[in-house]
């Protein structure tokens, strides 16, 4: 019986500690792609949808910051123009 308990104790410990382990994995990467994002409410959806992803995508984690860093580049250089053809008004001659 008390192999039982020490094996169950065991066994439940490293369950704990490998699903905390992948939790804050997750938590970081959500932090790098927000920090990405800076204070722009949408640019922080269109970061978390790249970082979606690529976690279907499989990028590796040594990789992401690249993936992301890129991603926050392409929306940056997108959307000036974006807005500008939202905000400027329409003129019919």
């Amino acid at each position: 019986m008390d192999y039982f308990i020490i094996f169950i104790t065991t066994a439940a410990g490293l369950y704990f500690h490998g699903w905390l382990y992948v939790r804050i994995k997750r938590w970081m990467d959500r932090d790098l792609a927000l920090s990405l994002a800076g204070n722009n409410p949408e640019k922080k959806v269109f970061m978390l949808q790249r970082l979606a992803l690529a976690r279907t995508h499989k990028v590796k984690r040594r990789d992401l910051h690249t993936v992301l860093q890129a991603a926050a580049n392409d929306y940056d250089l997108k959307a000036p123009i974006a807005r500008e053809s939202s905000l400027s008004p329409h003129v019919d001659s």
